[in-house]
């Protein structure tokens, strides 16, 4: 079984979709985490740190070499957790050298098509809860449950600063969501939408259980 859940940067989808797949006893895949992956093993290809930071920046006009970079990125997901190789990269996917590049590589074609296919060959192995931008529309259009997640980037820059995880300030981080939005927005596929049968959250005033409950309630086993 899948149940994919899209919605934009900070609408709650990895926290949600984490306490959905504990909740049914499913794995819990956070299929964005794969593009960070991908973004961060770049930036360390050009002398950046474990964190990506401080390397020299990588091109991303060229995409026919980042489609060729990710192919040779050995992507593997455990326990909830990305893995590059065998190293567990989690701890990093978050960081501001990451957070600058990932929507750009996200939006390379052959990045996408390679990230997909890895997808679905772990997700063939057991059922999961699945958030990105495109999973009820591109990589599982046949989901037996589609959720859609969304809150005002206000609200959703909230949460990020909140996190903890970013040195920018609360202005800054509406920057970068709002310029984020547009271009998950406007990829040239798998650009970020309401699939036509998913059903619609705005939790911008919505505590996670809430969020949760409303979910459940729309699934059933």
């Amino acid at each position: 079984m899948v149940v994919a859940i899209d919605g934009p940067a900070g609408s709650g989808k990895s926290t949600v979709a984490k306490a959905i797949a504990d909740r049914l006893g499913l794995t819990f895949m956070n299929t964005g985490s794969f593009y960070r992956g991908v973004a961060l093993a770049l930036l360390r290809s050009k002398g950046g740190g474990p964190d990506g930071s401080g390397g020299t920046a990588p091109d991303l006009k060229d995409e026919k070499k980042l489609e060729d970079f990710a192919r040779q990125v050995p992507l593997d997901y455990r326990h909830g957790h990305l893995y590059v190789a065998d190293e567990d990269v989690e701890p990093y996917l978050r960081s501001d050298a990451v957070e600058s590049v990932v929507a750009q590589v996200s939006a390379v074609v052959g990045v996408r098509h390679r990230v997909n296919e890895r997808i679905r060959d772990i997700a063939k192995a057991t059922g999961i809860v699945c958030e990105g931008r495109d999973m009820t529309t591109v990589v599982f259009p046949d989901a037996e449950f589609k959720f859609y997640l969304d809150a005002s980037a206000k609200a959703r820059a909230k949460r990020r600063f909140e996190q903890g995880t970013s040195a920018l300030t609360l202005e800054e981080i509406e920057t970068r969501i709002a310029e984020r939005d547009s271009i998950d927005r406007n990829k040239k596929e798998g650009s970020l939408k309401i699939a036509p049968d998913a059903v619609y959250l705005d939790t911008s005033d919505l505590t996670i259980d809430r969020v949760c409950d409303m979910i459940i309630s729309k699934i059933h086993l």
